[in-house]
């Protein structure tokens, strides 16, 4: 069974920075597309970031660009998100998954992990 679990997540004041880490289980990610999303309260999960098999091909939501960095580690089944000058409007439960590429990463492959909250104070 297929698992992604979702770390780092804290509680830091504006202008700080969490490093997120996403372990995969049950099969090699190595050839698929990873991404981040985010949900906020009351608000539908968004698109982060995502990168493709060979770290060559990197996508940021325009809210996160400058700020976010993705990577990743084929050989630890691990995708990560570096995370600064955090600003509360960054606040959400932060969750990781596959797809087949970067631009259809909406279409992912696997159910939701328990995600990782993220919480920014003002």
């Amino acid at each position: 069974q297929v698992q992604l679990l979702e770390s780092g997540g804290g509680l830091v004041q504006t202008g700080g920075s969490l490093r997120l880490s996403c372990v995969g289980s049950g099969r090699s990610f190595r050839d698929a597309a990873m991404g981040w999303f985010r949900q906020a309260p009351g608000k539908e999960r968004e698109f982060v970031a995502a990168i493709n098999y060979g770290s060559f091909v990197i996508r940021y939501a325009d809210s996160v660009k400058g700020r976010f960095t993705i990577s990743r580690d084929n050989a630890k089944n691990t995708v990560y998100l570096q995370m600064n000058s955090l600003k509360p409007e960054d606040t959400a439960v932060y969750y990781c998954n596959a797809a087949a590429t970067t631009t259809t990463i909406d279409a992912v492959f696997h159910s939701w992990g328990q995600g990782t909250q993220v919480t920014v104070s003002s």
